[in-house]
């Protein structure tokens, strides 16, 4: 049987736990406003019981004028201790349609602290489509401590993917998909280039899941190193507003490589600036 990622839970793994203590569910759902579904409403329509909503809207640095930028430390363990999880919980965070935005909030937690993080494989919109329970009961919230540990190595700032890019040395994953990455199609946030970092390359999201579940680890690596990475050496993950590019974060830690950061700013912020360099095309 194909090995699957140690970060990953299925659903029957889920549901014979509901309830369990010590086990907290967020549902992190989140969408691009061309895919037309609100998350919060669909939240409060129904989810998996016992689960808490993080709003990665909310959950940010309201100093910065760039989307989904991570907020300082004290102020993410202030977030998620009003909704009840604390850093030693076992926290399985799941989205709609699977491993879209919910590793994006896998990784925030991983990154300020928390130890046994997992993700829902197939995502809610699998959970509805096999019966599984449901509710749209208010979750009872009982707010708690969360200790953040936060892990600035883990993070990469624009000087850090300056350099990478001068220099050659560093790689850059970029998870949007391949017609926004070549300049064809063009960005969903007004006022971005098109294109990519220089050395850049290209692997959509996307290719690494399968109806919304996680390739198994063989696959990954075929994928990941079919896209060009050289898995001995450090990666950058990024894409649009560093959400999907933590998909490819989870696939990299999913199959042993941990010498990854994640560029917070993306491309909202290197397309968005008119003194980084950007390329156009396949990258090949």
């Amino acid at each position: 049987m194909p090995q699957k990622s140690p970060f990953v839970v299925d659903a029957a793994w889920l549901q014979e736990r509901l309830g369990q203590p010590g086990l907290t569910i967020v549902d992190a759902s989140w969408y691009l406003p061309a895919q037309g579904r609100d998350a919060k409403a669909e939240y409060e329509a129904g989810h998996i019981p016992g689960a808490k909503f993080f709003d990665l809207d909310l959950v940010v640095d309201p100093d910065s004028n760039l989307p989904h930028m991570l907020p300082q430390p004290l102020l993410f363990a202030q977030y998620v201790g009003s909704m009840g999880v604390a850093a030693d919980d076992t926290i399985v965070v799941y989205d709609g349609p699977g491993m879209f935005s919910a590793p994006r909030v896998w990784w925030m937690f991983r990154v300020m602290g928390a130890k046994n993080v997992l993700v829902l494989d197939g995502g809610f919109d699998n959970w509805k489509a096999e019966g599984r329970p449901v509710t749209a009961e208010p979750t009872r919230i009982a707010p708690c401590v969360f200790n953040p540990d936060f892990d600035e190595q883990r993070v990469a700032g624009l000087e850090d993917v300056r350099r990478a890019v001068a220099t050659g040395e560093g790689q850059v994953a970029d998870a949007r998909p391949a017609g926004r990455f070549s300049a064809v199609d063009p960005e969903p946030r007004p006022g971005l280039r098109g294109g990519h970092m220089p050395g850049a390359k290209n692997l959509p999201a996307s290719a690494l899941s399968q109806g919304g579940r996680l390739l198994p680890i063989e696959d990954l690596s075929r994928k990941l190193e079919g896209a060009g990475l050289d898995l001995t050496q450090p990666v950058v993950t990024s894409c649009g507003s560093g959400v999907t590019a933590a998909v490819i974060t989870l696939a990299l830690e999913s199959v042993g490589h941990t010498d990854n950061r994640l560029y917070d700013g993306s491309w909202a912020e290197w397309g968005g600036r008119g003194d980084t360099p950007v390329e156009t095309g396949t990258g090949e």
